[in-house]
């Protein structure tokens, strides 16, 4: 969960330069979700993903900003099977500390995230792809549309695709915000101290979806590529 003004990421930049029913889960990924993800996901096409969300017909009641002194500018988008957005992406280190995200590496670290994984622990951004959703509010509440923890997700950045679930909450006004484990898989800088990109990234989440057990990576990415084909299919 990230509050990051300008003004941080300038700084940190320029340091630097010095309840629905669940899906079946697939066999494979630990219980601790400790999997790697590959660079690249499933058989669905990042184009014929990216060609079904041109067009918005909003869902929210307003827009959101990108980060702290940006202007309300994103819509979340709606379709029969999903929703979408389309914006910056933001490192989220928090919940479970490891070498790679806790309170050295990440200023901003909270060893906690809105949901937790089947044995009570909090989620691991550094080894399991997830993205962040905008605490419900009047511009959007993202359980009136099914949406909720281990909801199946598809992240596109250029050519790449990759399976995430839900798995935090971030400010009500801000969106566009993804694990470190999601970044690096797609090619963004992973750092939460300055990476992650201003643009280019869409969030495509499944309604009525849910991964279980949430940490396992490999059933979302089972769950994510049906439902995608589905969407793309305009089902």
């Amino acid at each position: 969960m990230r509050v990051q003004s300008l003004t941080l990421a300038a700084a940190a930049a320029a340091l630097l330069a010095s309840a629905p029913a669940a899906l079946p889960s697939a066999p494979a990924a630990g219980p601790s979700g400790s999997r790697a993800p590959a660079v690249r996901e499933g058989a669905v096409g990042a184009a014929d993903l990216l060609a079904k969300t041109r067009d918005c017909a909003a869902v929210s009641r307003g827009r959101y900003r990108t980060d702290d002194g940006t202007p309300a500018e994103i819509p979340v988008c709606g379709t029969g099977s999903a929703v979408f957005w389309k914006a910056d992406m933001d490192i989220d280190c928090d919940g479970r500390p490891g070498s790679l995200c806790n309170d050295r590496t990440d200023p901003l670290f909270s060893d906690s995230t809105a949901f937790q994984q089947s044995d009570g622990r909090y989620l691991s951004a550094e080894t399991l792809p997830y993205i962040v959703v905008p605490a419900a509010s009047a511009v959007w509440n993202h359980r009136n549309h099914g949406i909720g923890a281990g909801s199946a997700a598809a992240v596109i950045y250029r050519d790449r695709v990759q399976y995430a679930v839900v798995g935090d909450t971030g400010p009500s006004d801000i969106i566009g915000e993804a694990s470190y484990a999601t970044a690096k898989a797609l090619g963004i800088r992973p750092d939460p101290r300055g990476g992650g990109t201003p643009s280019g990234v869409t969030y495509i989440v499944f309604k009525n979806s849910r991964v279980s057990p949430i940490e396992d990576h490999a059933a979302a990415v089972t769950a994510g590529e049906r439902l995608a084909r589905t969407f793309v299919s305009g089902g």
